[in-house]
């Protein structure tokens, strides 16, 4: 059996130095005036062509969602962004991420089982609903075999490949790939749908049209978060609106879970 778990002792063995970027240098003057003075969530939405508008400028992360783009050739994009305030006493004295605190974010994006039980606001039916009902690790693509969310006492080197199977309400269960990647000054990861999602008797969505992505980048006194989803969707008329809408508040739903995992795992140590 596979194993995620890299039980390395000691953090004396980082070799990854960490850096914070400004908030001013990532995001448009006015995004970044906006984040700062409200809590609020930016989402921006569209359907038919899209482009990406609210991607922040850090060259992995740009490169990333450009070419998942372009391979994609998608009908919608729906993007978020949301500026998480770090508490005063992690705010290191080099306005940064140190290295642990960096390994615990990264450690607690791979709680893919946490994710279960999360919920979201459905707008066709004007209420809360369940988005994951079980959410998994498993050891592959075609495998039911269950395993435990990973730990990590170093952060891996290049691409990190876990599959997860994951009970959607909407879209019953479906296997996805996730794949993470940490730069320097970010850490993100790729969702990829191994299998369609169905809606009913609708193929909503094609196996591997959709791609989400989750980013967070450290700005010294917050952490920027901005998430994308980039599907090429059913062309069923009607179908392209509602699944747009379905997403635009999934990304809330995550988005919350995430910060739930600083608040509770991370920041409130």
């Amino acid at each position: 059996m596979k194993r995620f778990f890299l039980l390395i002792t000691g953090f004396s063995l980082f070799a990854i130095n960490v850096f914070a970027v400004p908030l001013e240098n990532l995001v448009s003057a006015a995004h970044a005036a906006q984040l700062r003075s409200s809590s609020d969530l930016i989402i921006e939405t569209q359907i038919r062509t899209p482009v990406p508008r609210l991607l922040p400028k850090e060259s992995a992360l740009e490169q990333h969602v450009q070419n998942t783009s372009r391979a994609l050739n998608p009908g919608m994009m729906v993007e978020a962004l949301f500026l998480y305030k770090k508490p005063a006493s992690f705010v290191t004295s080099v306005n940064s991420w140190d290295e642990r605190q960096k390994l615990s974010i990264f450690n607690q994006t791979l709680a893919i089982s946490t994710l279960t039980g999360i919920q979201y606001f459905s707008s066709s039916r004007g209420e809360m609903r369940t988005f994951y009902e079980s959410s998994n690790i498993v050891e592959g693509a075609a495998s039911r075999n269950r395993l435990p969310d990973p730990v990590y006492n170093q952060l891996p080197s290049g691409v990190l490949t876990l599959h997860a199977r994951q009970r959607d309400l909407t879209f019953g269960e479906n296997v996805y790939r996730y794949d993470y990647i940490n730069t320097p000054d970010s850490i993100f990861f790729t969702q990829e749908n191994i299998t369609a999602l169905n809606y009913g008797i609708i193929t909503a969505v094609g196996r591997s049209n959709l791609r989400s992505i989750v980013s967070i980048i450290d700005c010294g006194d917050s952490i920027l978060v901005y998430m994308v989803s980039i599907a090429r969707a059913s062309s069923v008329p009607g179908m392209g609106d509602r699944i747009s809408n379905s997403f635009s508040n999934r990304a809330e739903a995550v988005l919350k879970w995430l910060t739930s995992r600083l608040d509770s795992e991370i920041f409130a140590r």
